[in-house]
């Protein structure tokens, strides 16, 4: 029997499923304690009124295997939009069939359709075989570029050190 691969961006409905592949991939990345998102927070995020993220999922003979999110960020150096995959996730059972190709590649056609001047994404050092996977694609590494992040306590303090609100004595 032939297996049928079929992608299609995700809907509100889709949620919970969304919401599963989000913890997989955390188990996958040994980050589980990292997880915080809520059906109601993606809710919000993806479908609420400004909608922040993308989701495409995959399914092999009608049964979810895949998952990718992505969002446009902006280059200032090309003056165009690019697409950033924020995370793409397979199925332990359903990988080596190309599905993560077939995702990546449709990804690739809508950020030309967008106009786009480029794709980019992370990668943990430790996960070769997706590191593997994406320079068998073409991908480089950006290795001259360290990725910084503030979160929680340190976003707090940071917002906290000016109001935006008042002018700036410099």
């Amino acid at each position: 029997m032939n297996s049928i691969f079929q992608m299609k961006s995700a809907t509100v409905n889709d949620i919970p499923l969304i919401l599963s592949f989000i913890k997989e991939l955390a188990d996958y990345e040994k980050l589980p304690h990292e997880v915080l998102a809520t059906e109601e927070v993606l809710r919000e995020s993806l479908f609420g009124e400004k909608p922040v993220a993308e989701v495409l999922l995959g399914y092999l003979n009608d049964e979810p295997v895949s998952f990718l999110v992505f969002f446009h960020n902006f280059s200032t150096f090309l003056g165009k939009p690019g697409l950033y995959l924020e995370d793409i996730f397979v199925r332990p059972e359903a990988r080596g069939k190309g599905i993560g190709q077939k995702m990546l590649a449709y990804l690739a056609h809508l950020a030309q359709a967008r106009n786009c001047g480029r794709m980019e994404w992370s990668v943990l050092d430790w996960n070769e075989p997706a590191i593997n996977f994406y320079q068998r694609l073409g991908a480089k590494p950006m290795s001259e570029w360290t990725v910084y992040r503030v979160t929680d306590n340190e976003l707090n303090e940071l917002a906290a050190k000016n109001s935006y609100m008042h002018p700036i004595e410099c």
